[in-house]
């Protein structure tokens, strides 16, 4: 009985990478790459012409056109049934934020081996995720992170949330007063409270925080 063999479209603006990720997977049975593309555009565009024959994308981060992030959140909004690795020299915690939030299967460094590009291939056909032991920590303090903004947000009460909307739109004191009846040295309390609840030193800093959490005016 023949084996199946999983689709695979490689996107990457480095032909180098292109091929020399496509001389590992040419000598798996179970693997084949159907289609190369060098900026994120061309890459949707080849998906988009066939989708049902690919199961997974392979891509980088940085690209013309359109970026890998952008890509895999686009391909996961049409085509949920492929899957996406992402292939990327950044290690940083933007960028697995970015990939993560894009729905991406799994995320690995260039600099990984073979083996670890096709464990995290069969890892992510058969299911599940994968991710470098380089980007965890990464995602681990991210998902810290998070929780203890959530923490943070959890604390502040009714009115210090609707003075925190108000400040991302740019009120300032005097005008957060008038809009909610209330005095000047009032807001000015509340806004004290905000800082030491969140550990903002700004209202910058308060902005960054409300934007984190979903509160764009």
């Amino acid at each position: 009985m023949e084996q199946t063999k999983i689709g695979i479209l490689l996107a990457d603006d480095h032909q180098m990478m292109i091929d020399g990720v496509k001389d590992i997977l040419g000598k798996e049975d179970n693997l084949v790459v159907l289609a190369e593309a060098n900026n994120g555009q061309m890459a949707y565009e080849m998906l988009e012409a066939d989708p049902h024959n690919f199961q997974l994308l392979l891509t980088d981060i940085s690209m013309p056109l359109l970026s890998g992030t952008q890509l895999c959140r686009m391909v996961k909004d049409r085509f949920p049934h492929i899957q996406v690795l992402v292939l990327s020299m950044y290690n940083n915690a933007t960028a697995v934020q970015e990939a993560v939030f894009a729905e991406a299967d799994g995320y690995i460094l260039k600099n990984a081996g073979k083996d670890e590009l096709l464990k995290a291939i069969h890892r992510i056909t058969n299911g599940g995720t994968y991710f470098s032991q380089d980007i965890v920590p990464i995602i681990y303090n991210q998902y810290h992170k998070r929780k203890i903004q959530e923490e943070q947000m959890n604390h502040l009460s009714a009115r210090e949330k609707e003075i925190l909307m108000l400040i991302v739109k740019e009120f300032t004191s005097e005008e957060i007063a008038r809009q909610l009846v209330i005095s000047k040295k009032t807001v000015d309390n509340h806004r004290t409270n905000i800082l030491e609840k969140t550990g903002c030193k700004s209202t910058v800093g308060l902005v960054k925080f409300a934007i984190h959490n979903g509160m764009e005016g």
